[in-house]
């Protein structure tokens, strides 16, 4: 194997493994099932904070599942206008889809 490539694919794994433990849209659920208020900066109420409570630590790992289960759906759309038109469309059916992730 070509050594700048290996170096390559390994600076990749600890960035998917970020992805994985990081699940923005999981937290969000759990934040969501658990009634705890938008995001906030400050250390009561962070991410690290919310994670040290069982229960909430609880409904992340409940929201995780739940996406691992999901079955997505993709819908192409190549004008770039319409792309445009269409995600505001469907931004307004859709509960999750305001680009809010945290």
């Amino acid at each position: 194997m070509n050594e700048q490539f290996r170096q390559h694919i390994e600076s990749l794994h600890p960035l998917l493994e970020a992805l994985l433990n990081s699940v923005p849209f999981a937290f969000r659920l759990a934040r969501e099932a658990r009634k705890v208020p938008k995001a906030t900066y400050k250390a009561l109420g962070s991410r690290a904070h919310l994670l040290q409570a069982p229960e909430f630590a609880l409904a992340f790992t409940e929201a995780k599942a739940r996406l691992r289960a999901m079955n997505i759906r993709v819908v192409e759309e190549s004008n770039p206008f319409r792309q445009a038109l269409l995600e505001m469309y469907v931004a307004l059916a859709a509960p999750y889809n305001d680009f809010v992730n945290h």
